[in-house]
């Protein structure tokens, strides 16, 4: 399976967000004096009520000149000026040409591109909603998404077309399909519209004065605490409180262009993800970044662009981080420019960051999120403070609580104390759309979001995910968060990655089973792995489901552990 690691993300930036000719509203959380209310040391933050588009176009007018987005393996490139311009081209084609409304949807199903920031920005420009589609759906998928959605187009590549054409066929309604040619030569496909034409034509959309920051701008797809996927639906002003969130002395990365200087910012995140959307477009874009978009993560392509760009700022998942360590062909001096590196989408252990660090001492930060909070909710300071392997501390205007997992409802655990996370903030999604049901059961009453992660805070005000509740593996009781073995049987040498599920068993209920990654040429042997693993954990730890070596993990998009397919090969293996 081809694994694309990317993240729960993190940022930067030396100066504040400020309101763009507009007005701006302060959000400074609740005012409960509950102790084990975990605050954000950084108080409040002042969010613009505008919209996203007028907000970046305004901050990138002053960098016009400057690359924004380039593709490494065709040369495709795109300057700020033209990313503004190719959008409101495409904002006014969408409205008048194809006439659809303020407040429809639009699909896009690409992989990190040039054009994937003039596809979004155009859609929100129009005061459209935009739904992002992983490129590696099946028809069925895609079709389900354009059906709940109710999108009206969809945006891609003309090398899926036939992917998308049949998805839009199984949806039976009249779906508009643009496609952008990435190949010298290439012709638009017999029933496709040229996505290239619509940016090029200026028109202008009468109504955009009526876009509201309240209105929603985008709709990714997240299962939430359970279930099946459901679309987030996340206003202007969610994903602004965000941008606002990360300004701050402390959580800025990204320094802001320069006539001498500009961030380049590999685009490794896929943007289709919410994490990289925030942070590889809407952020790093109003910082005036340069992107180097990788459609998907392949070994030789991603060090190829670490060679030739000299990135300054890294956002990965652990699996990159771990990459990177392990990997000789990646280069201390590949890595020279390099300020900080940030992890998200799944927890990194103390230890896998020491052992980066023996290969380049470089920052390495964690920041923890999830899609329906826009997606940051906590984030390390970038000043190295922050407990190791935590995530730091909340963004500002943001409270979190750990609650006893079977009452949510009940007084705040204090710090040291394991329970599910509940997160309050201006960043907190309006709801699901048309899940009237699964929306209740993840607002809950006075603003609190249910994350489903598992974690607790330390004396410092640090917090440390130790899984997510629905992955807790159950032995005689006892609750074993899969991260925590995995992070263990990292440390043994031989081993470059691996993923625990929990199995049946008689007498305890489940038991751990591990599936590990060998390094190349390495000797896999499961009873020294289960050895190595039971000199360092409680007895109720231990790998008693057993160890079997495997090419490579299932993972989604954001760098995640697919746990159930892992559980389904372990139910193939038995039979």
């Amino acid at each position: 399976m081809a694994v694309n690691p990317i993240l729960r993300p993190i940022f930067n930036l030396s100066r504040r967000l400020r309101p763009v000719s507009t007005s701006s509203v302060r959000f400074s959380g609740s005012t409960s004096e509950d102790p084990n209310i975990l605050k954000s040391p950084f108080g409040a933050i002042d969010v613009p009520r505008t919209n996203i588009t007028d907000f970046l176009f305004e901050k990138t007018s002053k960098w016009g000149h400057l690359i924004s987005t380039e593709c490494p393996i065709t040369g495709r490139k795109y300057t700020h000026d033209e990313i503004q311009r190719g959008s409101r081209n495409l904002a006014g084609a969408l409205r008048k040409k194809l006439k659809l409304n303020r407040k429809d949807v639009v699909g896009i199903l690409l992989p990190n591109t040039p054009e994937m920031p003039i596809a979004a920005l155009g859609i929100l420009h129009g005061g459209m909603a935009a739904t992002t589609l992983n490129p590696t759906y099946t028809p069925e998928e895609i079709c389900r998404q354009l059906l709940d959605s109710g999108a009206k187009a969809l945006i891609t590549l003309t090398d899926f077309w036939p992917v998308a054409k049949k998805a839009v066929e199984m949806t039976k309604r009249n779906l508009y399909i643009l496609t952008i040619n990435t190949k010298e030569g290439q012709a638009t496909p017999s029933g496709a519209i040229n996505f290239a034409e619509f940016i090029r034509e200026k028109i202008e959309v009468d109504d955009r004065n009526h876009i509201s920051h309240e209105d929603i701008a985008f709709m990714p797809y997240s299962s939430g605490t359970t279930g099946l996927p459901k679309g987030v639906l996340l206003t202007h002003s969610n994903m602004l409180s965000n941008l606002a969130q990360l300004d701050v002395p402390g959580l800025n990365y990204l320094e802001e262009s320069t006539n001498d200087h500009q961030d380049v910012i590999p685009v490794i995140l896929p943007q289709f993800h919410i994490y990289g959307l925030l942070v590889s477009m809407i952020l790093s874009t109003s910082r005036g970044c340069k992107h180097v978009s990788i459609p998907k993560f392949e070994p030789k392509l991603f060090i190829e662009v670490l060679a030739k760009y000299r990135p300054h700022v890294l956002f990965v998942a652990p699996p990159l981080v771990i990459f990177m360590s392990t990997q000789d062909a990646v280069k201390a001096e590949y890595l020279s420019r390099v300020r900080s590196i940030v992890s998200g989408a799944a927890p990194l252990g103390a230890s896998d960051e020491e052992r980066f660090k023996k290969k380049v001492n470089v920052f390495i930060g964690q920041g923890y999120g999830m899609t329906e909070t826009s997606p940051v909710i906590a984030m390390s300071t970038n000043d190295g403070k922050a407990t190791p392997g935590s995530t730091g501390t909340p963004v500002p205007s943001t409270e979190i609580k750990f609650c006893n997992i079977n009452d949510l409802e009940g007084a705040a655990l204090g710090h040291n104390q394991p329970g599910e996370i509940l997160v309050r903030g201006p960043q907190v999604m309006k709801g699901y759309h048309l899940r009237p049901k699964e929306t209740e059961e993840t607002l809950l009453k006075d603003g609190w979001l249910r994350t489903g992660d598992i974690g607790f805070y330390d004396e410092r005000g640090c917090i440390t995910i130790t899984d997510r509740l629905k992955e807790l593996i159950k032995v005689k009781g006892f609750q074993v968060p899969p991260a925590e073995l995995e992070e263990v049987i990292r440390e043994y040498p031989d081993v470059v990655e691996v993923g625990v599920i929990g199995i049946p068993d008689e007498r305890s209920g489940q038991v751990p089973r591990a599936y590990v990654v060998m390094k190349p040429g390495a000797q896999f042997d499961e009873k020294k792995i289960q050895d190595f693993v039971r000199n360092k954990v409680a007895s109720y730890k231990e790998l008693k489901g057993g160890v079997s070596a495997v090419e490579s993990l299932p993972m989604n998009a954001s760098g995640k552990i697919l746990r159930r397919q892992l559980r389904e090969l372990y139910e193939k293996d038995r039979k």
